[in-house]
């Protein structure tokens, strides 16, 4: 089993794990070489579950013509989290409630499908949301809506994870909504062998879409510790949408925050993985795995 384990996030539903590694492994030795540690001998494995989200022998980009009816609930508040991120980074991204500078990540939980329409025209003129048509941006709210809503889709996720961990694993990589799945897995488990959790891209902080909906839930505005890690380092680009508000900290003690620059990809999980400052923290975990 490899010493390092990658977990995706979404929009990798079309892959596999053999097929992710071929470009996911030499862009994480990359990111260690970088950091100015040695990368050769260092084993890395995908956990993939991506295929989960579609019903079994189904493998299609025919998704329902979804528009703003179709975002509601919980999707709609993930919705306005993403659209309050881009407002606050991105000078370009028109701000249909006239609350530019005022975001504090407050959720909307009663978004009109006027409002869900703002907010999709707001995005598609973002930056980072630039390339990504409505249907495909509602996919993503309805697949991490349906991770944390859907308890036998959860537990199978969390299993596909479980299994990719062999004895010789000490570091779990996770990206997006895998780091959420990294961590509920490594909490449901204290066997694992894991030392070392490196987020990157992560919306774990999210209060109400994501943060209070963990498993297990948070105690007193605190997330629980996620079982024998014993360094947890968080990477996030400042203009991620996704992980803004970027640093977890102050969610979860002792997580060690660490803000980079990925370019015009801001999400982008290769651009994560040849981060040096990723590659410093995977290459502490592969050599001091093992240390207290």
């Amino acid at each position: 089993m490899a010493q390092v384990v990658v977990v995706h996030g979404v929009g990798q539903e079309f892959r596999g794990p053999e097929l992710m590694c071929r470009e996911v492994a030499p862009a994480l030795r990359d990111g260690i070489r970088l950091a100015g540690e040695a990368a050769l001998g260092v084993d890395v494995t995908c956990a993939f579950y991506g295929d989960l989200f579609f019903p079994p022998g189904v493998r299609s980009w025919h998704l329902p013509p979804w528009d703003e009816h179709d975002v509601e609930g919980l999707e709609a508040d993930l919705l306005d989290s993403w659209w309050a991120g881009a407002v606050a980074v991105d000078p370009d991204v028109a701000d249909p409630a006239g609350s530019r500078g005022a975001v504090g990540f407050a959720v909307s939980r009663a978004l009109s499908s006027r409002a869900v329409r703002a907010r999709l025209d707001a995005l598609s003129g973002s930056r980072f949301f630039a390339s990504v048509s409505d249907r495909l941006l509602i996919f993503a709210l309805k697949q991490v809506r349906r991770y944390l809503t859907e308890r036998p889709l959860r537990e199978a996720v969390r299993a596909r994870v479980a299994a990719a961990i062999g004895p010789d694993t000490r570091v779990l990589v996770a990206h997006s909504l895998g780091s959420v799945v990294a961590y509920e897995t490594l909490c449901a488990d204290r066997s694992l062998p894991v030392t070392d959790l490196v987020t990157l891209g992560s919306p774990l902080g999210l209060r109400s879409v994501v943060f209070d909906r963990l498993d297990p839930a948070p105690i007193g505005q605190v997330g629980q510790w996620p079982g024998t890690v014993r360094r947890w380092t968080n990477v996030a680009d400042r203009g991620d949408v996704v992980a803004l508000p970027s640093g977890l900290a102050g969610r979860f003690p002792n997580v060690r925050d660490e803000t980079i620059t990925n370019g015009v990809r801001m999400h982008d999980l290769l651009r994560y993985l040849t981060a040096p400052t990723t590659g410093r923290a995977i290459a502490r975990g592969v050599v001091n795995g093992d240390q207290s």
